[in-house]
């Protein structure tokens, strides 16, 4: 249930979730779907239930045995806020990373709706960094949620990127990756599309991060971007805020 990932913006990934459903044209191809139903065959008991949402009570407290500061992209086989995700587990899965200060946490979703309605019922520690999948100019949506979040650091995913997306809002956005689809049926992203993307986080002063081109053979077509590659990170102030952040906003739940 957790890992060292492959993951270019992230170092390993934790799993307290696994499954989802498709809501919106970015989960077409779904890779944690092919992932699930290949770990289901191959006789993996965390997969027993193939890509049906199953919560893992088993693996919330991993994060807890890792000593060594690291960065963890929170449900990579899952969505932690989707529907069939009680509050009462995601409730469980903040608290482990308030306890586990030493390390930062990345949650990506695409159910923005329930992450706001949700955001004041939740402690939002220094190093949770949340973030938002936007795909196409029909999901920017999802960015006016984000922004009205408590989260200390907030981030955009636009992967994979279907479409040209103008105009984008990034006010309180701290940080911007772009990747193509990969995987067998991978439809094509445009050069433009990035471009675009990069050119209005670098005028709004908002990192940028440029995953990959993706594509059926996603190694082989890199992820150089106009000659160079793109692997800004949050600015430091921000992170280095976190770990004191994070302590003194957890500290009372632990009485």
């Amino acid at each position: 249930m957790a890992q060292k990932s492959k993951i270019e913006w992230t170092e390993s990934t934790w799993n307290p979730v696994t499954g989802c459903t498709k809501i919106s044209d970015g989960c077409k191809n779904c890779y944690a779907e092919r992932m699930a139903l290949r770990l289901k065959a191959a006789g993996s008991p965390n997969y027993a239930n193939g890509f049906q949402v199953t919560l893992h009570e088993h693996a919330l407290e991993i994060p807890l045995r890792w000593k060594q500061p690291r960065t963890i992209f929170v449900n990579s086989m899952s969505d932690l806020f989707h529907k069939d995700v009680p509050f009462d587990f995601i409730s469980k899965v903040f608290d482990v990373m308030c306890r586990a200060s030493q390390h930062r946490f990345q949650i990506l979703t695409k159910r923005s709706e329930r992450l706001l309605e949700l955001n004041d019922r939740l402690t939002w520690p220094g190093n949770v960094w949340m973030g938002v999948t936007v795909e196409n100019a029909e999901c920017t949506f999802r960015i006016d949620h984000l922004r009205e979040t408590d989260a200390a650091i907030k981030f955009i995913s636009f992967e994979p990127l279907l479409g040209l997306i103008p105009n984008i809002d990034l006010e309180g956005i701290d940080w911007v990756i772009v990747g193509g689809e990969s995987g067998p049926k991978a439809r094509r992203m445009e050069p433009e599309w990035a471009t675009n993307i990069r050119d209005q986080s670098l005028a709004a002063g908002v990192p940028f991060f440029f995953k990959q081109w993706g594509g059926v053979n996603k190694k082989k077509n890199g992820s150089i971007l106009d000659g160079r590659k793109w692997n800004q990170l949050p600015r430091k102030s921000k992170i280095n805020h976190e770990r004191k952040t994070t302590i003194g906003q957890c500290a009372g739940l632990f009485l």
